[in-house]
């Protein structure tokens, strides 16, 4: 007998990650590298691979021209960052974000903006008799 659909391995569409790293420590790209697993994880996307773009960002960087050769691969769905940030600077975000969409794939962003946090909550004083 068949294992039920629930049971069985099935691949979530193909995403590929990005991301732009500036004077940034082995500790804290790992940490990166592990968010973006752990979302394409929770939201069933295959990570198949991972282009990273170290120093400043220019629209001919080496990583982000091989990102857009991978996304003319068939059955690619998307492009997974953590913030429009890891795109690039300012300037170059929009045109980044446009060349993505122009390849047919769709851009996933782990954090839309700072906004989502919780403010850090101030601990408490008791009066203690």
């Amino acid at each position: 007998m068949e294992p039920i659909t629930e049971l069985r391995s099935v691949n979530g569409p193909v995403v590929y990650g990005y991301l732009r790293l500036t004077r940034t420590s082995a500790a804290r790209r790992d940490a990166l590298v592990m968010s973006l697993t752990a979302y394409c994880r929770q939201h069933e996307l295959t990570l198949s691979g991972l282009f990273t773009e170290r120093g400043d960002s220019r629209s001919g960087a080496p990583a982000f021209v091989g990102l857009l050769d991978v996304l003319e691969l068939p059955d690619v769905y998307g492009v997974v960052a953590l913030t429009a940030f890891h795109l690039g600077a300012r300037g170059i975000v929009t045109e980044r974000r446009r060349r993505i969409e122009e390849a047919g794939a769709r851009l996933l962003l782990v954090r839309r903006n700072r906004s989502h946090r919780l403010p850090i909550p101030t601990p408490q004083k008791r009066d203690v008799p």
